[in-house]
């Protein structure tokens, strides 16, 4: 079993910042990448920002220059510092990892994802 746990989020003034935080743990043998997603009432889910092992990453046009993506491997967690937050971030934001778990059958590589977090910003 794999568990990412999410915390960080809440509610925030416009302008104001937000650090969410995911860890993973349980039977997880490595990880590739890692990433935020968000997904606001009635809209699709979307890539917020993502990052390899080697800490290459890639961000969404509309958080580009506002939003970063980091991670601590040795505490196989991730991190998105959120600034000059915007009403339009307001979303559910899911942690996901991509990692191969060693199980009976031998290593298998899936995408793991948290159980979401609420950030909403108030204009």
């Amino acid at each position: 079993q794999v568990q990412l746990v999410e915390s960080g989020g809440g509610l925030v003034q416009a302008g104001g910042s937000l650090r969410l935080s995911c860890a993973a743990s349980g039977s997880i043998f490595s990880i590739s990448a890692m990433g935020w997603y968000r997904q606001a009432p009635g809209k699709q889910r979307e890539l917020v920002a993502r990052i390899t092992s080697v800490g290459s990453t890639n961000y969404a046009d509309s958080v580009k220059g506002r939003f970063t993506i980091s991670r601590d491997n040795a505490k196989n967690t991730v991190y998105l510092q959120m600034n000059s937050l915007q009403s339009e971030d307001t979303a559910v934001y899911y942690c996901n990892v991509n990692g191969v778990r060693l199980t009976s059958r031998g290593f298998e590589r899936n995408d793991y994802w948290g159980q979401g977090t609420q950030v909403t910003v108030s204009s």
